[in-house]
């Protein structure tokens, strides 16, 4: 989390809708043979907690459970050129959206693995406009336990939401106007979208 108190995002409908939106993150949390990370598709729950499942050959999955972990879903991110504001004598950085979930990780049930597949399965081919969904009755159910035994489910209680929102709330609005058409016109459109709906 960036320490400006200028890039928080208080509101944490904002925060659930970028993890719904984005749906794919990062867990990181210590092991035995140090820290690592692992990147997987999150799911929230709705009510405090995200749902992710990771090949049992992970690294991380076999000591998550019982564990406090740190997930991480980046939204939208771009270089910010001096060269865009207003004032000469600028520096570059970096305007970007993040979230941190930090919270204790439990192990899911098989039963409860299963259909957190199949639900992320149906949630992403929803979103595709062409042709006919895939569903888990499209494959052979011997071949779908196979595969989901080699898979976890991990729920993590989100015990602190940390966000960053970087979109140049630093920055005058002259300065920041130019920044949005500047993004725009190098390809991002989204963070400059994100800048005009929460950058003051």
């Amino acid at each position: 989390m960036h320490p400006d108190p200028a890039f928080r995002m208080p509101d944490r409908a904002v925060m659930e809708a970028l993890v719904e939106e984005v749906g794919f993150g990062m867990i990181f949390a210590g092991t035995p043979d140090g820290p690592r990370v692992a990147h997987t598709p999150l799911v929230s729950t709705g009510d405090g907690a995200v749902q992710f499942h990771l090949a049992n050959g992970n690294a991380l999955a076999r000591h998550l459970a019982g564990t406090t972990a740190l997930a991480v879903v980046n939204g939208p991110d771009a270089y910010i050129s001096p060269r865009w504001y207003t004032r000469p004598g600028q520096v570059p950085t970096w305007n970007y959206v993040a979230v941190e979930l930090e919270g204790r990780v439990r192990r899911m049930e098989q039963e409860g693995t299963e259909a957190l597949l199949a639900g992320i399965g149906q949630r992403h081919e929803a979103r595709i406009a062409a042709g006919e969904p895939w569903r888990t009755d499209d494959v052979a159910p011997g071949y779908w336990r196979q595969l989901a035994r080699g898979i976890t489910g991990f729920e993590l209680e989100i015990a602190a939401w940390r966000p960053t929102f970087k979109l140049s709330q630093n920055k005058s609005l002259a300065d920041r106007e130019q920044v949005i058409a500047a993004l725009e016109a190098n390809g991002s459109p989204a963070l400059a979208a994100l800048m005009r709906a929460f950058a003051p």
